[in-house]
């Protein structure tokens, strides 16, 4: 059986939650596909907010939900 993907992406999410706990800074990481980075996502602890641009387009979304950001990563790291 195939590992998820949904689920590596919540724990690099879950990581950044974390992370941004400890040490009060804006948390950054990239998501790519096959060397090609598809999305580039922020978490600010002060707001509790992720916000993610899209690499190709430089479209910018905010989420306070992290199912629905790891949602979206899993779908551009389809497309």
């Amino acid at each position: 059986m195939k590992h998820s993907q949904l689920v590596a992406i919540i724990k690099r999410l879950e990581a950044m939650i974390e992370a941004s706990a400890t040490d009060k800074e804006i948390q950054v990481r990239r998501f790519e596909r096959e060397g090609n980075e598809r999305c580039i996502v922020t978490y600010d602890s002060a707001n509790e907010m992720f916000e993610l641009t899209e690499s190709d387009t430089q479209q910018v979304y905010q989420f306070d939900d992290i199912d629905l950001v790891a949602i979206e990563i899993y779908e551009l790291l389809q497309a």
